[in-house]
């Protein structure tokens, strides 16, 4: 993977349409399917609305978003209805978001968040745009990235330095029984897995998860049984060979939520 953008020949001034451009361009050029062995994706057709790229073995579809500064706890992204619709009835992609370095134009961080692990409640709605606004009315949406667990957000480059196909992959394949849960579930499964690392803990108790219960509870305000809810969430977690359970309300995550 070559990290360096390449700049010259690009009909646009320096702006969002250049960058725009000079990404998409890296990210088909050097990206591969983290979701098979294909080792490119293919750009979709001008115009094409939601998806910037596909995968030609699997179909697994994806959208860039470049930045020149680095992932934060919140992301801009489009309009609210239509990313909501789109979760709703499966059709939404994975997200690539790239950092870059608009002096020495290079690639720094790559991350990729899988589409099962996009759920409503992660999307906040973004206040109307303003009478007299260009698109006045209009309501964009932001991507909590905080609220995900670091399960959830692959690296494929981090700090300037390239994470092997292999790893990836395999990172992928590991959390990919999260797409056959139902909307809600995920967003549960999501938050404890969120809250497992930030215990930070290679073993934890119930009594440390349950620390966290009205923050989840916060989260999820129509469930009226939340620590019902952990244990559910802590099963499947096992069940799934993420944690193990030790017996005692004792549980073993070793380094793979830390």
């Amino acid at each position: 993977m070559d990290l360096s953008l390449d700049i010259s020949g690009i009909p646009h001034k320096r702006g969002t349409q250049f960058v725009r451009v000079l990404t998409e361009r890296w990210f088909e050029r050097n990206m591969f399917c983290p979701a098979c062995q294909s080792d490119y994706l293919k750009k979709t057709a001008t115009n094409t609305k939601v998806i910037d790229f596909f995968c030609p073995m699997c179909d697994e579809k994806f959208q860039l978003k470049s930045f020149y500064h680095p992932l934060g706890a919140e992301v801009v992204d489009s309009a609210y209805k239509p990313k909501i619709d789109a979760i709703k009835n499966g059709t939404i992609p994975n997200f690539a978001f790239l950092h870059y370095d608009n002096q020495r134009w290079v690639v720094k961080d790559l991350v990729l968040v899988p589409r099962y692990f996009i759920y409503p409640e992660l999307i906040k709605k973004r206040k109307p745009l303003k009478r007299g606004a260009k698109r006045a009315g209009w309501v964009g949406s932001t991507i909590v990235m905080s609220r995900l667990p670091s399960r959830a957000k692959i690296a494929i480059v981090h700090n300037g330095y390239e994470i092997s196909r292999e790893d990836i992959r395999k990172m992928w394949k590991d959390i990919t029984f999260v797409k056959d849960l139902s909307l809600s579930s995920k967003g549960w499964l999501s938050d404890v897995m969120a809250c497992i690392e930030k215990m930070d803990k290679e073993v934890f108790s119930l009594q440390d998860i349950y620390s966290y219960r009205e923050e989840l509870a916060r989260l999820h305000p129509k469930n009226r049984n939340i620590e019902a809810k952990i244990r559910q969430q802590l099963q499947l977690l096992r069940d799934r060979g993420v944690i193990e359970f030790l017996g005692k309300g004792r549980y073993n995550v070793g380094r793979s939520l830390v």
